[in-house]
């Protein structure tokens, strides 16, 4: 199956030590902040979730993302696969590696949009204007902060699964510095979610306050 819709993948892998619980788990709208990423995008129907530290507290809190693993789960009109980065101490490349690899056998993915848990998904007219754009590397920037999804094209993607993730340099924006300037699009976006950082119990308290 050729998935012409850009995939979202959510990179949830991290032990999120300082927030002190799993960031995809915590209360936002009457569920989890994890659902409501994947309920955010808007502009295709493919989510890939990577999972590590804390991957049996996901499956106790919401226990179809077990299923997801083995086979793809529709959940409001999303098609959820859920791939288990096996060494998730090497960092968020890693669990990026994990998915492209695991998915990439299940569909054949052509474009990509990468996002950390901790960033929220911008509105869909933002993320609009990253998939229209044209471009190995598309990065959305707000006030001149770079941010996230990061979209990325098939070409650029696929030498990433060649890196090893225990180099000091197997970093994503590392790889992205390496690309020759024409390859890179920077796109001005009005959602300032794409530099958001929720990190710490601190940052959440505030990115819901202002909500």
């Amino acid at each position: 199956m050729r998935n012409n819709n850009p995939t979202l993948i959510i990179l949830a892998g991290g032990k999120s030590s300082r927030m002190k619980t799993p960031k995809g788990l915590l209360p936002y709208k009457n569920g989890y902040w994890i659902l409501s990423q994947i309920d955010a995008f808007k502009a295709g129907e493919m989510v890939c979730i990577g999972l590590g530290f804390d991957k049996e507290l996901y499956f106790n809190a919401i226990p179809w993302l077990k299923n997801a693993i083995k086979e793809a789960q529709i959940y409001h009109g999303k098609i959820v696969r859920v791939i288990i980065n096996p060494t998730p101490q090497f960092g968020l490349l890693s669990t990026l590696q994990a998915v492209l690899r695991k998915a990439d056998k299940a569909v054949i993915l052509d474009t990509v949009l990468v996002l950390p848990i901790d960033v929220p998904l911008l509105k869909a007219s933002d993320v609009e204007k990253i998939i229209l754009e044209k471009n190995e590397v598309v990065i959305p920037t707000y006030q001149q902060k770079n941010g996230h999804p990061v979209k990325l094209a098939l070409s650029f993607w696929k030498s990433l699964l060649e890196l090893d993730p225990q180099n000091q340099n197997a970093r994503l924006d590392v790889q992205i510095k390496k690309q020759a300037s024409n390859a890179v699009s920077i796109i001005n976006v009005d959602d300032n979610n794409c530099i958001q950082n929720l990190n710490t119990q601190e940052n959440w308290k505030s990115f819901i306050s202002k909500l």
